[in-house]
């Protein structure tokens, strides 16, 4: 996807209509730098705005991610694909950059903990070791936390049974039982429990 030519497209299209950016970006009810980012190819629109973006400028969702207009069908249809395939390999990308830095944090405040409990043990008195071992367990949960809500945010699940792919809640996603990126949880779809393999893109 050749972002500079995506910003081109926005800026043409937003000429053709008559809008400037400050316009544009209170039409859409964001900041007219984010505008203006676009169109010199440092940032892309955010998808949850992108319907929005396609509608104010009268163009559709191939058309503004290939940064064109296009004539025929099957032009269309080869563009469609195009950007489909485009888009799932920077989802893919964006999820394992994720699990990396998921297994950073993993790293880091699993050490800290250690670190923490092994430094309450020789502490020189009580209170030192309250406020070790309370600032360990903090350290922990936070580091829980922040892989849980990674692990939700990095790709989907696929039942073992049905071939569903889903996204867990946050509490089966800490709690349940789990081997590397599989883990064992129930299905939304048929209710049975297997164990489920992490997956980047649906």
């Amino acid at each position: 996807m050749d972002q500079n030519k995506v910003g081109r497209f926005i800026a043409k299209c937003r000429k053709e209509k008559g809008l400037t950016q400050s316009v544009l970006a209170e039409r859409i009810g964001i900041s007219d730098r984010a505008v203006s980012k676009w169109e010199t190819g440092k940032n892309m629109p955010d998808s949850g705005i992108m319907l929005e973006l396609c509608s104010i400028l009268d163009v559709n969702i191939n058309e503004l991610l290939t940064g064109e207009r296009m004539n025929t069908m099957e032009n269309y249809k080869e563009k469609a694909e195009e950007n489909l395939m485009t888009l799932n390999r920077e989802k893919e990308l964006h999820a394992k950059r994720l699990l990396g830095l998921r297994k950073v944090i993993c790293v880091i405040g699993f050490i800290a903990f250690f670190v923490q409990i092994l430094a309450s043990v020789y502490a020189p008195n009580s209170i030192w070791t309250v406020v070790l071992a309370t600032s360990a367990i903090i350290e922990l949960v936070i580091t829980i936390g922040c892989v849980a809500i990674i692990n939700q945010k990095a790709g989907f699940y696929e039942c073992e049974n049905c071939g569903e792919k889903y996204v867990p809640s946050m509490t089966a996603i800490i709690f349940a039982p789990h081997r590397g990126l599989t883990k064992y949880l129930k299905c939304p779809n048929c209710g049975k429990w297997t164990w489920n393999k992490k997956r980047l893109t649906k």
